[in-house]
């Protein structure tokens, strides 16, 4: 629904969008036609200010900045003059990007200057929203926190954080948290690749993506499943398409849905949503069969295969066509692809994480990268794309609930050593939290709530959740409730919190759809641009930012606006003890230098703020095909220091381009598996055999390295005197001094050690990834021979439901169709942005449901129809129908970046005068059910069940 208010803000001059093209410009700023080549003429424009009357006398400032939209990292050119943000560029020189942009990039000047963002504090009284100071809202805020942290514990106030921070901010957050006194803290990556990190880092030992979207280049096959790239992120799009012209690379596409992608795809699969795992055992089935598996690979790297054999035998093609709905010759015919044409890749996202099962299809995905010798070679990994600029970084930086920053967990050894980072006395930050006894254990040492349940944290008897009492209060900081599932009782949760506070450039869905009249406070938080730092792209390289723009209105950034609360709270010197203090502003580059001292799990320590910068200022020596800098300050080094770039900055190590690849000495960026599940299991061996990276001095597997393992093989002594010191009873996660990173690479070694990938994870409650028929199947005749998980007592402090759940689904008859969602090109994640954005909501209007043509028939619904869909549970949206057979019939697909009306209603007059996007529609999440995954509590969005009619 397109909204048109009379009381909306007039557009100011200066904040329109000209869609004049400057190609004229682009063909003399870089080598004409052939620069073009990349994203082609038709997708680039300059984005001018809408006032044409030239300002001659004032001089234009270029800044470098990167595109906050999606975590491909493209870099943007803004020119700035008398402080407006009056253009921008794709920069052509950038070697993601290399002058492409999508339609959500060339929206980012708006973004900027929009009229519709949150002007300055604001908090509802009697239904209507008052205008409040900073010092005001602090204060007042701060009392309220200090009072509940008095009456209930510091877990009762919930710090919910956001992939909208650069890498600083993140950090800066999880360090607040751990000072207020909880782990009740997270983010987007909870909601969209949890599972991903999850199953990939405990298969191979670190959970991000394994290569760069440039080395897709060197593909031969892509498997694209739970992902539209075309849609999601369109420039990385353009990289897998270079493969496909140049290597004849064979794409393949297996999705419920004829997707963008899929209409570029060499085959096209469609598959029964829900069921990832019995899709890859069937492609396994025939890989094994026909003895396409990488024998040798398996045996020197990988463990645990052979009972993936034995769960892989019970799909034959019979069984996975019943399950899947792919037929037997489709199912040997891609297993005959890929094997044919390697190295190859699988590419996920979404539609592969957000399921029950999220945990077991992203370690099927691996494993079928392993079976086929794919992982830790050029063109091949798993590429998987986080959505928000930075979700790979915020979640590198520890914001989420069961980890501090560096994924160090929260035992008392992390704690300890983070302590030190920050300089804070450990006894005096174990005294910051709850001393009560968790049934999950002492909360300092136990996972607390996440985003994906913190409606249950509040709604859930006292006496069922692992802490003293139910969550009282809750930060919206830069995060969009739509994205979450079971709007009809986050409603409710809402409305039952003492306070609801939203800290964000936009007012947000949270702050409409509360149902409330008070206690609720807006705080506006300044945009990216606004503020400099660093954030990392998908492919693990971090970037550098310039600030555009001061921050407008009465916006402040993110990490001062922490820094005024950390202080009301009673914390502020220790938060910022190390940090030099412009005013009330913590400096970004003594941030990440703190990051730095204490990252070296991931290798956040060679990236200093000024490498950084220097590879920002060089974008164009870096190049194009494997980001490597030819020439230059930079010589050497991979564009962005991509994680692990180990040891200290003046150790220049140059980056990882790509993981686990031992073809390469680690002093460039090679490396075995990580050794972190111990050295042997049953008496069988979990270390390489017979590889390693070359050029090293032990050419066989070999565990982790600390001080015991360098005095064993007689290198204690390449330490420095300093480095002894620091590195005694220490290991590489824990040295400060970096000594016994820096003495393992030159002995050609990974700190990490040199093991096998674990095909079975046996701390998982499915060892071998099981397909398990979702918990609302319109398949009951499978539920019986594929039943989900028993129900468990407490999954991170809260009761988690499968069994019972499954057991009550409603009759098939009622709700015939399967409900998943997605992503529109023209949104991105909550959409609060981008449909703040006059000329992406002139893209698209209106909220819709895709409907198959047979479905629609059958209930009398034509295109363009009022429609009600009506989830499972009871919540329910109305939208419009768009009868399509990009679905499959008894399959429904709405995107989910709508918000601003609820079960049919408007909620448009609860903005703040002026600051209601231009385009409000249902949430898909209104509609959507219980669900989560039994490790990282991933919610379901994929696979859900509806009925659908006239409205």
């Amino acid at each position: 629904m397109r909204l048109t208010r009379k009381t909306d803000t007039p557009k100011a001059p200066g904040l329109g969008i000209s869609r004049r093209q400057f190609i004229q410009r682009s063909g003399a700023a870089t080598g004409g036609v052939a620069a073009l080549g990349f994203m082609g003429a038709p997708m680039m424009r300059r984005a001018e200010s809408a006032d044409k009357t030239p300002v001659l006398d004032s001089p234009v400032e270029t800044k470098r900045t990167i595109c906050s939209h999606c975590s491909v990292g493209c870099g943007v050119y803004a020119e700035v003059q008398e402080g407006i943000w009056t253009k921008q560029e794709p920069a052509f020189d950038h070697p993601i990007n290399r002058g492409a942009h999508c339609a959500k990039g060339a929206s980012l000047r708006q973004h900027g200057h929009s009229t519709r963002r949150l002007k300055y504090p604001m908090k509802l009284v009697g239904g209507e929203w008052e205008r409040m100071s900073w010092e005001d809202a602090v204060n007042e805020i701060g009392d309220k926190l200090l009072e509940l942290r008095e009456e209930h514990g510091p877990d009762s106030v919930y710090w919910l954080g956001s992939a909208k921070f650069n890498n600083e901010q993140a950090y800066l957050m999880r360090k607040l948290a751990s000072l207020w006194g909880t782990n009740n803290t997270d983010h987007q990556a909870r909601i969209c690749h949890s599972t991903t990190v999850a199953g990939v880092a405990n298969t191979w030992g670190y959970g991000a993506m394994t290569n760069s979207l440039n080395d897709t280049h060197n593909s031969k096959a892509i498997l694209f499943i739970g992902s539209n790239p075309s849609e999601a992120h369109p420039v990385a799009m353009q990289h897998f398409l270079i493969a496909k012209e140049r290597n004849n690379c064979q794409i393949i596409v297996a999705d419920p849905r004829f997707t963008r992608t899929a209409a570029k795809a060499n085959k096209f699969v469609r598959i029964r949503p829900g069921s990832d795992v019995a899709y890859v055992w069937g492609l396994l089935w025939h890989i094994f069969e026909n003895g396409w598996e990488d024998s040798e690979y398996i045996n020197q790297r990988v463990y645990g295969m052979d009972e993936v054999r034995e769960e892989v035998a019970n799909f034959p093609p019979s069984v996975v066509e019943e399950i899947t709905g792919v037929s037997e010759q489709d199912m040997f015919d891609v297993a005959k692809t890929l094997s044919e044409n390697r190295p190859g890749c699988v590419v996920w996202c979404m539609g592969g994480t957000q399921h029950t099962t999220g945990n077991n299809n992203t370690r099927a995905y691996c494993i079928l990268e392993l079976a086929l010798g794919n992982i830790g070679v050029a063109g091949g990994g798993a590429n998987i794309l986080r959505g928000h600029d930075n979700v790979q970084g915020a979640t590198d930086l520890g914001l989420g609930s069961d980890s501090l920053p560096g994924y160090y967990g929260l035992s008392e050894g992390a704690w300890q050593h983070w302590a030190q980072v920050w300089d804070v006395d450990y006894e005096w930050l174990k005294g910051r939290y709850d001393d009560t006894e968790y049934a999950d254990g002492k909360p300092m040492y136990s996972a607390g709530i996440t985003v994906s349940r913190w409606v249950d944290g509040v709604l859930e008897e006292d006496e069922n959740i692992s802490q003293r009492t139910s969550l009282k209060a809750m930060f919206y900081w830069g995060h969009a409730v739509n994205s979450q599932t079971r709007g009809v009782e986050m409603q409710q949760a809402m409305k039952k919190l003492e306070m609801m506070v939203i800290v964000d450039p936009y007012p947000t869905v949270a702050a409409v759809m509360h149902d409330r009249t008070d206690g609720v406070y807006l705080l506006p938080a300044a945009t990216q641009f606004e503020t400099t730092g660093s954030v990392t792209a998908t492919n693990r390289s971090l970037q550098w930012r310039d600030k555009v723009i001061e921050p407008l209105f009465e916006s402040k950034p993110d990490h001062e606006i922490m820094y005024l609360f950390a202080r009301k709270l009673g914390f502020g010197n220790e938060l910022v003890k190390n940090y030099q203090m412009n005013g009330d502003e913590p400096l970004i580059d003594d941030i990440l230098r703190e990051i730095n001292n204490g990252m070296w799990t991931v290798g956040y320590t060679g990236q200093s703020p000024e490498r950084l910068k220097e590879h920002q200022k060089n974008w164009h020596t870096f190049s194009f095909e494997n980001l490597r800098a030819e020439g230059g300050p930079a010589d050497g080094d991979y564009y962005g220091l991509p994680w692990p770039c180990w040891g200290t900055a003046e150790f220049n190590h140059p980056g990882s381009p790509n993981l686990y690849d031992p073809s390469v000495p680690v002093m460039e960026g090679g490396m075995g598996f990580r050794a972190r599940f111990g050295i042997e299991r049953d008496g069988v061996n979990l270390l390489a055999e017979g590889s390693a990276p070359v050029n090293g001095d032990i050419d066989d597997g070999y565990p982790e390295f600390n001080d015991q393992l360098l005095k064993d093989l007689g290198w204690w002594n390449d330490l420095t005197a300093e480095e002894k010191q620091a590195a005694e009873g220490k290991n590489w996660k824990t040295d400060l001094s970096g000594g016994i990173q820096r003495v393992a690479i030159e002995h050609g070694c990974a700190p990490y050690g040199n093991a096998k990938a674990r095909a079975v994870v046996w701390t998982f409650p499915d060892q071998v990834p099981k397909h398990r028929e979702p918990l609302y199947s319109t398949r009951r005749d499978l539920v019986d021979k594929y039943p989900t998980w028993d129900d468990f007592n407490s999954i991170m402090r809260l009761p988690t439901m499968y069994k019972s759940v499954q057991e009550a689904a409603p009759a098939v008859e009622d709700y015939p169709i399967i409900l998943t969602s997605g992503r529109l090109v023209e949104y991105e994640g909550g959409g609060e942005e981008t449909r703040s954005m006059s000329w992406l909501a002139e893209l698209q209007q209106e909220m819709f449901v895709e409907i198959n043509p047979a479905d629609a028939n059958d209930l009398g619904i034509s295109d363009g129809d009022e429609v009600w869909v009506e989830g499972a549970e009871g919540g329910r949206v109305k939208v419009k129908a768009m009868v399509t057979p990009r679905v499959g019939r008894k399959v429904a697909f709405m995107p989910f970046h709508f918000g601003g009306m609820f079960q049919g209603e408007s909620l448009a007059g609860i903005y703040p005068e002026g600051s209601a996007p231009y385009v409000i529609g249902e949430a898909a999440n209104t509609a959507t059910t219980y669900g989560y995954d039994p490790v990282t509590l991933m919610q379901e969005t994929k696979c859900t069940i509806c009925r659908i009619e006239r409205a």
